[in-house]
């Protein structure tokens, strides 16, 4: 058994973050079995018991409330320490946990994080992609990979790359239904609705000179996932609203054309964020650099979208 007097507070931390004690062995890479012992073990050394467990479920106590909260707080103590100590070390090394969007983590990121890791082996890294932003310091992240506006603004931030959005449409659906020469022609298009997180539905708002317009948009398609609705617009469904970084390889080709591109839509660009500046590990910068080097230059032409 572990002898890390941090152990039991690590696993009784994941078990509250997982809401399952079999998922918290899994990642201290214990049976369950033994995860079960060493809970017991912790639960009557402190003659208070820290969980309520049916077959079903679980959840905290009152006094397991009280744990997790300074089990938390000791254990993001130890790993600043440890990471303080570790700023004199030259070689990046470590645990380094990073989140990111669905598509673009899998297609973009991840290739990155395999690269960044054979260049540095002594970093250990754990990386989840999921839809919606999360909350940095509970959920334990490191930092996380966005695009566009920042979804809390106490939050340290830095621009990986710069970019813009446009309207956009294939030369079939142009062709078919001609091309919209001001706002206001939007309204009798077909328009595809990228749904993202709590965006009113179908409003596109649009800046001009010194004003910002809104436009209400209808279309028979709309979705939550950008490839999907990138896909629509490929195959001549109508108007889509897509960033830079998925549309170069598209314009290049001429399989889509910028539609009215006087008008300026908010931009998209690419963020690393991350919870605090003081005393940022070897391992966190080393990886930041790395991303801002990789996307010098803004969105890649022939990129994957």
């Amino acid at each position: 058994m572990n002898n890390d007097p941090t152990w039991d507070m690590r696993l009784f931390v994941l078990i509250a973050r997982h809401g399952s004690l079999a998922a918290a062995a899994r990642a201290l890479d214990l049976t369950p079995p033994a995860a079960t012992k060493r809970l017991a073990a912790l639960e009557a050394r402190l003659g208070v018991r820290l969980l309520n467990r049916t077959t079903r479920s679980l959840s905290l106590t009152s006094e397991g409330e009280t744990y997790l909260q300074h089990a938390t707080r000791i254990l993001a103590d130890i790993r600043e320490m440890e990471d303080v100590l570790a700023q004199g070390r030259a070689t990046p090394r470590g645990l380094l946990r990073v989140n990111a969007t669905l598509g673009f983590g899998r297609d973009t990121i991840a290739p990155l994080v395999s690269r960044f890791c054979a260049r540095h082996p002594e970093v250990e890294v754990q990386m989840e992609v999921t839809d919606r932003p999360v909350d940095l310091v509970e959920s334990g992240f490191d930092l996380a990979i966005r695009f566009g506006a920042l979804p809390d603004k106490r939050l340290n931030a830095r621009r990986i790359m710069s970019n813009r959005r446009f309207l956009c449409a294939s030369p079939a659906y142009l062709e078919a239904h001609g091309t919209p020469a001001t706002l206001a022609d939007l309204a009798r298009h077909r328009c595809i609705v990228h749904r993202q997180n709590d965006d009113a539905h179908g409003i596109w708002r649009f800046q001009h000179h010194d004003h910002t317009e809104a436009v209400k948009v209808r279309g028979r398609l709309s979705s939550n996932d950008g490839d999907i609705v990138l896909g629509w617009a490929l195959d001549g469904h109508g108007i889509l609203i897509r960033s830079e970084w998925d549309l170069a390889r598209y314009l290049d080709s001429g399989r889509l054309r910028v539609v009215l591109p006087e008008f300026t839509l908010p931009d998209a660009d690419l963020f690393v964020y991350y919870p605090s500046r003081r005393n940022q590990s070897v391992r966190m910068r080393a990886f930041i650099d790395f991303l801002v080097a990789q996307f010098q230059g803004g969105p890649r032409r022939g990129a994957s979208a």
